[in-house]
């Protein structure tokens, strides 16, 4: 296993984080899986003696079970944890429930790390906008989780470019803490991310953590024809949206690459992500310790250049203005000085 900075911050974490978004398993989230506790401590267990440190919850989780089930699974390793939680979705009755207000987001902590059974959470994300409450409010409510001791990092998650940079200014110029991470779906089948968003990270110094990595489930053996089994979650819930004849195109080259690596699919399918500068860590979910342990060896892929390029080429995005636009301009300059050049 491999650790890096979180974003800018002296964080470390390691390159494959554990999602529990299958613990629980309430109303909705039964859909993406309901490990009860026995289940969720083998697996808690199985990563971090794996070397993972990094673990991702929400409290819209199973209505704050995810939490209770993560918070006892690490019991006394919780020191050897970087622990990161969400706030935004809706959570309990009443008008004020929901959002990024700063009553909502001061109630929210109490209860997630009253549920996590700890006094501060590592890293704390807002899960997507909030188009009722000013983005100040919600910033100068996060710094003063900050200040208060309950939360040491903060992220975001489910931004377009353009909110994560009007963010981050607009913490540099009042001086409050900024998001030092980025939670956000990204696949080799889905790299939708490249457009904006991977350059923003990169010019201002931000971590990466991909969620979804294998589109739901779509980028396995069991999806190599575009349908699976009924059983599969990918089959119950078409979710992330994908172009799906891209999608087999991009399972057809992994399942070639996987052969010759004596490996899965869905571990060139992390590998890929793993391999991509601006990842800093990917988020892995597993409904049992057979699915886990695949998951894990992603690590030890390595992928030679031929191999990465022929990931490049099918899973490339069709350009879209303006990088068409540049394109053709730096191919203009580069004529216009080779000509000067022959002068």
């Amino acid at each position: 296993m491999n650790y890096g900075r979180l974003g800018r911050t002296g964080l470390l974490v390691s390159e494959l984080c554990f999602g529990t978004q299958t613990f629980g398993g309430k109303d909705y989230w039964a859909t993406f899986g309901a490990q009860n506790q026995a289940q969720a401590d083998n697996l808690v267990a199985q990563a971090m003696d794996a070397g993972i440190n990094f673990f991702d919850t929400a409290e819209v989780y199973s209505a704050g079970e995810s939490e209770r089930l993560l918070g006892k699974a690490l019991g006394c390793r919780r020191k050897d944890a970087v622990l990161a939680t969400k706030v935004a979705g809706r959570f309990g009755p009443g008008l004020n429930g929901i959002g990024l207000s700063r009553r909502h987001i001061f109630d929210a902590i109490d209860g997630s790390l009253s549920r996590l059974g700890t006094d501060f959470i590592d890293l704390y994300q807002i899960h997507s906008a909030d188009p009722v409450t000013p983005i100040e409010e919600t910033l100068r409510a996060l710094d003063d989780l900050i200040r208060a001791g309950k939360v040491r990092y903060l992220g975001c998650s489910n931004l377009y470019a353009w909110q994560i940079m009007q963010a981050l200014g607009l913490s540099e110029k009042n001086g409050w803490a900024r998001f030092e991470s980025v939670q956000a779906y990204y696949s080799i089948a889905g790299r939708d991310l490249e457009r904006e968003i991977v350059s923003l990270l990169e010019d201002q110094q931000v971590g990466l953590m991909v969620w979804s990595p294998l589109a739901g489930g779509l980028l396995t053996d069991k999806f190599a024809t575009g349908t699976g089994p009924a059983d599969a979650r990918r089959s119950k819930l078409d979710f992330p949206p994908v172009n799906k004849e891209r999608a087999i195109r991009c399972i057809a080259a992994m399942r070639e690459i996987a052969d010759r690596h004596d490996a899965s699919v869905a571990r060139i399918a992390l590998a890929w992500l793993l391999h991509r500068k601006v990842v800093t860590s990917v988020i892995i979910g597993a409904s049992n310790q057979e699915q886990l342990a695949d998951n894990l060896k992603s690590v030890d892929v390595k992928l030679s250049v031929e191999e990465l390029s022929r990931l490049e080429e099918v899973s490339a995005l069709a350009p879209e203005y303006p990088r068409w636009f540049f394109q053709l301009a730096a191919q203009g300059t580069q004529l216009l000085r080779g000509g000067h050049d022959k002068c």
